[in-house]
């Protein structure tokens, strides 16, 4: 009975820390002069009152799982992975291409020999592409940290803005659409990828138009293959021993070395599957404002805060990202409703975060003192 109530305990205070995030959001809307039973009924019905806007909140929470799913595996490995928007640039980056290369030979122009390969194998093709762009440039960060001992939150941070230079400088030039070559103020894009290098829509679900597509459902398998590898595997059991005590899994025999750098090779495999899943079954075409977050959405920082909140665990990722994805697509609805900025979403955010790794580290210590009392 003990047991159950800790385990109760451990799973009812994401939900508190939720609520009280969400109690000081209301605070801030009563300072802004807004309802906030107002401003939450909005949120609430621009995030699920309607088939389409669920459909847009499960758009939304697919590049989150995925980044997500590859956050937890860093984690439980000891590494901290703040790289999710670099590798979700350079997983779109490679996947773009593949999925051009289908249709012309590159920089050619001339037809592609394998424009006839069924559509199932195109698009496995091209995210496979994806996820090893995604995982080499993950992996440099781990390389750095494992042998040279370099701080990872560095490296990733400045991989990302490498990885945001590289990919303008590649639509600005090779990987430009040639449409747009001809203009003076060219649109930094590529061309629109093949029909079949497209992930297909979601039409089973309502005879209405969305946008829902099976990259969902490919990160919710993955979800799931990850938590049996994570814990019902050999070598997951090496990553999450040597994050829970390196020294312990040195003595053990585990080479802690190679288990962070396999931890951040996964971690950027996810991220950039997550880029390449955005542009084959969303946008169609990579493109760029100038910044990250013109492509990716933040989606690799979010992903940060949906694994957090989600315990660190691939499962618990997907209701996390779901509801942080109901977040940002519910924000517009509550700045039209209440006229309060969207931005207030990205302090809830915040909120969320604190509370719920507070939350962590108070279930920690409550552990360690009734381990100390057996």
């Amino acid at each position: 009975m003990r047991n159950l109530i800790d385990r109760l305990f451990a799973v009812l205070l994401p939900v508190l820390a939720v609520a009280a995030a969400l109690l000081i959001g209301a605070i801030m809307l009563l300072l802004m002069d807004a309802d906030p039973i107002e401003a939450y009924q909005a949120l609430y019905d621009g995030a699920f009152g309607t088939v389409n806007s669920r459909s847009e909140t499960l758009v939304k929470a697919t590049p989150l799982l995925l980044v997500g799913i590859g956050i937890c595996i860093a984690f439980r490995g000891g590494v901290i992975n703040i790289g999710g928007e670099g590798q979700m640039i350079a997983g779109a980056v490679v996947g773009t291409y593949v999925a051009l290369k289908f249709e012309t030979m590159p920089f050619s122009g001339t037809a592609s020999i394998y424009h006839d390969l069924p559509q199932y194998l195109t698009i496995a093709l091209c995210m496979i592409s994806g996820f090893l762009a995604g995982a080499f440039w993950g992996g440099i960060a781990g390389l750095l940290k494992a042998y040279f001992d370099v701080n990872e939150i560095l490296s990733t941070i400045m991989l990302n803005q490498i990885a945001l230079q590289l990919m303008s400088y590649l639509l600005n030039g090779v990987m430009l659409d040639p449409r747009q070559r001809e203009r003076v103020n060219h649109i930094p894009r590529t061309a629109r990828v093949p029909d079949y290098a497209q992930i297909p829509r979601v039409t089973w679900l309502t005879d209405v138009p969305i946008r829902l597509h099976y990259g969902f459902i490919i990160a919710l398998v993955l979800a799931v293959i990850i938590y049996i590898f994570l814990w019902r595997t050999t070598l997951g059991y090496r990553i999450r021993a040597v994050g829970k005590n390196q020294r312990a899994s040195r003595y053990a025999g585990i080479n802690v070395k190679r288990q962070m750098l396999f931890s951040m090779f996964l971690a950027g495999g996810f991220a950039g599957l997550a880029g390449t899943v955005q542009v084959l079954g969303l946008q169609y075409r990579l493109q760029t404002d100038g910044s990250a977050a013109g492509f990716t959405g933040n989606a690799g920082f979010n992903g940060i805060v949906a694994a957090l909140f989600g315990g660190l665990h691939p499962v618990g990722a997907i209701p996390a990202s779901i509801f942080f994805g109901g977040l940002l697509i519910g924000a517009q609805s509550l700045q039209r409703t209440v006229q309060v900025p969207a931005s207030l979403i990205t302090t809830l955010n915040g909120l969320v975060v604190v509370f719920v790794v507070s939350s962590q580290i108070f279930v920690r210590r409550r552990t360690q003192r009734r381990a100390k009392e057996q």
